[in-house]
């Protein structure tokens, strides 16, 4: 779906390239970056956008990825404020792509208003490859923008999705579940988001880890679980023992679900909702399980057995709806079961901007109510005395603390486990993590 300021008349995206920006300058990240936010504005997926797009690129470096990665995602974490802006200097919206060209300008002159000659250059020079009839026009306008810099703020400080840089309805429903944190809540979610790495204690030691990555110039710091927080996000290539299995990429905040369900060794455990693996293998790190990984997606499944096979795991992979138990339950219950359910993704929306401008605020209840099937139907499965850790990364209340309350309305059998002597445990993103809801079951007769 369509961000609502997005819709514009029908009409082509794009006229033939003239000249193509060199790759590696401003005005080829830029246009490829135009490219990814277009169709997000048409209600595409960033990540898979990007992936498209750099596979049919092969031979760009790194460093072009990167800059075209960042102005993308940038510019979409603060999509609201630009728009506003854009709006007020044009009274019709352009085509998709060229709308994509000029809310990039805008965030690159919002961030480094010192380049501002060389930025307008440059748009001009994609819109130039993209839909050259129209280059005037992006010219005219980014030049207009500068004429009132000085109104930019309160063009943004007039609305609420302006200021914040997230839909109406996201904020008031964040106000509501996040009454005394709210706005800080907003604010993180339109920040770069940290890096972290999980050490795969069965290959190397915690310390060792560490050492080896100051050894590479990589600065971390230790947090709680013993997660490895980056001073800086780094490419995996540049990871000493990545490929070796000693080290994964995963945010402090996940690394929690593993230790949360605290299995032992000889447990039957499932992994409800598995893909891409990341907790699938930190399990399997921490203990000697009989493991069964399910995924829905045939196509993120493989994912999962690649992850384990560089870490040197084994699970047991199948593709199935968890909730259709007789495609693939044997009737054998399980000790542990990890439900780490579909969500609105809001605690990562600074790793996946595109997903705050097209979420609808009927979507969380569309959610919860897939959540309350993967409940119910999980529960079955699980053995007396054993847990059950759920697990999303949402912020709202809908998906998180009142979803395990009307569970346990249904299901006399389930008791809660305190997490640091609470209910449950709701991480909002922070500056280390991003955020989680996490809440401990377990069955008791």
């Amino acid at each position: 779906r369509r961000p609502a300021a997005a819709r514009t008349a029908p009409g082509a995206n794009r006229s033939p390239a003239t000249r193509m920006p060199a790759t590696g300058s401003l005005a080829h990240s830029v246009q490829q970056a135009a490219q990814l936010i277009a169709a997000v504005l048409d209600g595409g997926n960033l990540t898979a956008a990007y992936e498209r797009l750099t596979a049919r690129h092969p031979e760009w470096p790194d460093a072009s990825r990167g800059a075209v990665r960042d102005l993308a995602w940038s510019t979409l974490r603060e999509y609201g404020r630009g728009d506003a802006i854009l709006g007020r200097l044009m009274r019709s919206p352009p085509p998709p792509v060229v709308r994509a060209i000029l809310l990039v300008g805008l965030h690159r002159l919002m961030q480094r208003p010192e380049q501002a000659y060389t930025i307008v250059d440059q748009c001009v020079e994609a819109t130039a490859a993209t839909m050259p009839g129209l280059k005037a026009t992006v010219n005219g306008v980014l030049r207009n923008a500068l004429r009132q810099r000085e109104a930019w703020q309160g063009w943004i400080e007039a609305s609420e999705p302006a200021r914040h840089a997230h839909p109406q309805w996201w904020i008031d429903l964040l106000r509501r579940s996040q009454p005394q944190r709210w706005a800080e809540v907003l604010a993180v979610g339109n920040l770069h988001p940290p890096m972290s790495v999980r050490v795969n204690r069965r290959r190397i030691d915690v310390e060792v880890a560490q050492a080896k990555l100051a050894g590479a110039g990589i600065e971390t710091r230790r947090l709680d679980d013993d997660a490895l927080l980056l001073a800086r996000p780094v490419g995996v290539g540049q990871l000493p023992g990545f490929a070796e299995g000693e080290l994964s990429v995963q945010d402090a905040g996940a690394q929690r679900a593993a230790v949360l369900l605290d299995a032992r060794d000889g447990d039957r455990v499932l992994d409800a909702c598995a893909a891409p693996g990341g907790k699938t293998a930190h399990l399997l790190e921490r203990n000697e399980l009989e493991l069964l990984a399910l995924e829905q997606d045939p196509e993120r499944a493989p994912r999962i057995v690649r992850n384990l096979e560089r870490l040197g795991l084994s699970a047991r992979v199948e593709v199935a709806d968890c909730c259709a138990l007789d495609d693939w339950w044997d009737g054998r219950p399980f000790d542990r079961i990890l439900a780490d359910v579909p969500c609105s993704a809001s605690g990562v929306v600074r790793r996946h901007p595109d997903i705050k401008w097209l979420r609808r605020p009927e979507d969380i209840a569309a959610f919860a109510a897939t959540q309350s099937r993967i409940l119910d139907a999980l529960w079955r499965t699980l053995a007396p005395g054993g847990t059950m850790l759920y697990v999303t990364c949402s912020v709202f209340d809908a998906e998180n603390a009142a979803q395990i309350a009307r569970f346990c309305e249904r299901h006399s059998d389930a008791q809660r486990l305190a997490i640091d002597d609470r209910p449950d445990c709701q991480l909002l993103p922070s500056a280390e993590h991003d955020g989680f809801y996490f809440a401990r079951l377990r069955k008791f007769r």
